[in-house]
């Protein structure tokens, strides 16, 4: 069991890597955009040398900061981090060679565009990896060191980093500020996307059920959260004079299987769903 747990922690984070990749192949190198992280540095250097390939660059400075990252950090990065910079070289290097995909947004004259789209892959896929538990090394690993040592978050070394990066494209010939501005927005809309991968599903919503059968809906609802240790936060009773009325809280990803279980206890049921900021108390309440 932990054998295919593994393998499948490293085919989604393969996935992943592919998805991240495919944005700068398909959207970003073909039209000489520089975005943030490892990569946009390694497209700067492509773009100044060109005949050093993004893949090789990309590689190179991966390589320097594991090893820096093991000599002041410790083994923490561990095999996912080492893996997926090396599937990152190889899906650098060859997906290029796959007909076709450099001309997908050929047609697409707005850069702005081919920014955000390019921005979103990339966010996807390292939305994907992060889930699994991998990284991509590189600014993580500044970040990391820079923390270690001076009280100073994360957050705001990634935007100094990729900062410096997406400007320095103007060390570069005819290269303008509509340049820097593309890369902010590739920027952006990785930051955004990530965030909505990573905490879309996690958010909680509220389901009120009125129902002449929501006993029976509770029982059910209850049995299922019991057994799969699922995503509903809290079953709790409402009153409004002599009626009961049935509230949920669970995880976004879940309300579709609320809904599926109270319509098929009570086909004429009426629900309503709706977001929740917050959720504070105890895990549940189980009726």
């Amino acid at each position: 069991m932990a054998l295919m747990k593994y393998i499948k922690e490293f085919a989604i984070m393969t996935v992943g890597l592919a998805v991240f990749v495919f944005g700068w192949v398909a959207f970003l190198n073909p039209h000489e955009i520089t975005g943030g992280g490892i990569a946009g540095l390694a497209s700067v250097i492509h773009y100044a040398f060109d005949f050093i390939p993004i893949s090789y660059a990309k590689f190179a400075i991966d390589a320097i900061l594991l090893i820096f990252g093991f000599i002041v950090l410790g083994k923490g990065f561990g095999v996912k981090t080492i893996y997926c910079v090396v599937m990152s070289f190889v899906l650098f290097h060859f997906m290029p060679m796959i007909p076709g995909i450099t001309e997908i947004s050929a047609g697409i004259a707005d850069n702005l565009i081919n920014s955000a789209i390019g921005g979103a892959f990339s966010g996807i896929g390292i939305s994907i990896i992060i889930t699994q538990g991998g990284s991509t090394g590189g600014t993580d690993i500044i970040a990391l060191t820079i923390n270690k040592y001076k009280n100073i978050s994360p957050g705001r070394i990634y935007l100094v980093c990729d900062s410096i990066i997406v400007i320095s494209v103007l060390l570069l010939p005819e290269k303008t500020l509509a340049d820097v501005v593309y890369g902010y927005i590739e920027i952006i809309a990785f930051s955004y996307t990530v965030d909505m991968v990573m905490t879309g599903s996690q958010q909680s919503v509220q389901t009120l059920i009125y129902s002449s059968m929501n006993d029976k809906i509770a029982q059910q609802l209850n049995t299922i959260s019991i057994e799969a240790n699922s995503d509903i936060r809290s079953i709790q009773w409402l009153t409004d004079g002599d009626k009961k009325v049935l509230m949920v809280v669970s995880r976004k990803n879940y309300s579709g299987k609320i809904t599926k279980v109270a319509k098929s206890i009570d086909p004429d049921v009426f629900m309503m769903t709706a977001p929740v900021t917050a959720v504070y108390g105890l895990e549940a309440k189980k009726q």
